[in-house]
């Protein structure tokens, strides 16, 4: 791509199946919108340290994507971005970003671990919903958060940090975590809602 491109449009390369590799320039501060959807051929990807702004679905269904770096200048990454991913295995949030969003990683059920940093406040609906092999998550301490069915079906998880500042637990919001061992709720916790832990065995 050339340098003359600031941001990647909606839908630029969906559903690109055969595209294996890409540069980004270092112009480009948006990734927008499904931009790179269903490109099941994508291995890898660098995004420069230029983009603020991963939208909505933006690397949806790309299912041999192994690996990507998200910058320190990323503030927000949009809800699904990489949903359906189902070849990562390890992303590291950088602390620009406050919110991980509704299914940001649904059912990419090769992640193994995910570090989240202290800036971290809210985990939303569905985020990591059907990430099957996720062994292991350090949750931040500054953690309001935990929304519906945030970690429903992370059935390889063995334990998890709830952290002081954590007032609510909601509905199914570790339900189907079958290797859960151990959770030490704090006292700050006001509501824990309907099968939060349901069939956790």
């Amino acid at each position: 791509l050339p340098n003359s491109i600031t941001q990647i449009e909606l839908c630029t390369f969906f559903e690109c199946e055969s595209l294996k590799q890409i540069t980004i320039p270092s112009s480009v501060t948006v990734i927008m919108k499904r931009s790179f959807d269903g490109c099941k051929s994508l291995t890898q990807i660098q995004i420069p340290s230029s983009v603020t702004s991963i939208e909505t679905m933006a690397f949806y269904n790309c299912s041999l994507l192994t690996e990507i770096s998200i910058p320190s200048s990323v503030k927000t990454i949009g809800a699904g971005a990489f949903s359906n991913c189902e070849a990562l295995t390890h992303i590291t949030i950088p602390p620009s970003v406050n919110e991980i969003k509704s299914s940001t990683f649904r059912e990419c059920s090769s992640l193994i671990r995910i570090d989240l940093h202290p800036s971290i406040t809210i985990i939303g609906e569905r985020a990591f919903y059907g990430c099957s092999s996720l062994a292991q998550i350090d949750i931040p301490s500054t953690l309001l958060s935990i929304e519906n069915q945030a970690f429903r079906g992370c059935s390889s998880l063995l334990n998890i940090n709830l952290p002081s500042a954590l007032t609510s637990i909601n509905e199914y919001s570790l339900y189907g975590c079958s290797s859960l061992t151990e959770i030490t709720i704090p006292s700050t916790v006001k509501s824990i809602q309907n099968y939060a832990f349901g069939q956790c065995r």
